[in-house]
């Protein structure tokens, strides 16, 4: 198969925008000089009406909807889904989640797009740890292990992505993104599992700078295909900050919440219990933000 060229430049949709995660997403590829439209059920939030983007209103689970909304793309970051267990009754999350990533995978395939991201999730390696991690840092490999439907629509659709790339040789880039958090949500969530480690303890404290997920879709694009492993490759890599949300020293709060996880290399100070040296290698992507950056304010 032919090399595609990366995705510098172009008309890119972004599904989900209206979501946490997809005006930033709207916002930092308008910024970088994409033609960006925004694609969502719901309505145009500020972050994305501030962009200047077109903004469409599509059912993504009928497939004749979402062909014609990415009718003259070069490529979708794909982050429209149910984004949780436990907002909607399981089957309907299940069978929502495979239904929207069926219908945009197709899509791409009979557009002739030439990359597609989406957002996989870190709750395909087991989150929410209620039993604990095989080892850690986890890493790309302590995969599948779903706990919820959620997580199993996710797993599904990654097999489901490696079909479509073979199937068309484009590169379909997923990304295993841990909890996606504003500087609110550093405000709100954070200090009470100061206090309390067994609070954060489902995802070991890992979270996601939602300003650093977003500059992770456009790593996506941007990636060569070399770099994905060739042309028809379908990588999924974690995407998480480089430090956890807690004051206390990584090792031994996983000691102390997990006993007897064998930790398989040395995690210095409040380093990632996840490991995101994929995404570097294969994305050349790192986080650039931390909770920590907000000093006093969050406290």
């Amino acid at each position: 198969m032919t090399l595609a060229s990366p995705l510098t430049a172009g008309r890119i949709a972004v599904t989900g925008s209206s979501g946490k995660l997809g005006g930033y997403t709207v916002a930092d590829l308008a910024e970088a000089g994409y033609d960006v439209v925004a694609l969502d059920v719901a309505p145009a939030p500020p972050a994305v009406r501030e962009a200047s983007v077109a903004a469409l209103a599509v059912d993504l689970t009928d497939l004749g909807q979402v062909v014609d909304a990415l009718e003259g793309c070069d490529g979708v970051v794909h982050l429209a889904n149910i984004p949780a267990p436990g907002l909607r009754p399981e089957g309907v999350t299940f069978t929502t989640n495979v239904a929207m990533n069926q219908a945009v995978f197709s899509a791409a395939r009979t557009l002739g797009l030439r990359r597609v991201v989406w957002a996989s999730s870190e709750t395909t390696l087991g989150l929410p740890l209620d039993t604990p991690p095989w080892y850690a840092p986890i890493d790309e490999a302590h995969f599948p292990r779903p706990e919820s439907t959620y997580a199993l629509s996710k797993v599904v659709t990654e097999q489901m992505a490696a079909t479509y790339a073979r199937w068309t040789g484009v590169s379909h880039v997923g990304l295993r993104f841990s909890n996606v958090m504003t500087i609110q949500d550093y405000r709100d969530l954070f200090p009470p599992a100061w206090d309390d480690p067994a609070a954060r303890r489902w995802n070991l404290w890992s979270y996601i700078d939602a300003r650093d997920a977003a500059t992770a879709c456009r790593a996506g694009l941007v990636a060569s295909e070399e770099s994905l492993g060739g042309a028809g490759s379908a990588p999924n890599v974690i995407i998480a900050a480089a430090d956890t949300c807690m004051r206390r020293d990584s090792a031994e709060l996983l000691a102390e919440e997990f006993p007897g996880v064998e930790l398989r290399r040395e995690v210095r100070g409040t380093q990632s219990l996840f490991d995101i040296s994929a995404a570097e290698r294969v994305l050349g992507w790192r986080p650039e933000h931390s909770w920590r950056d907000e000093g006093d304010a969050l406290i």
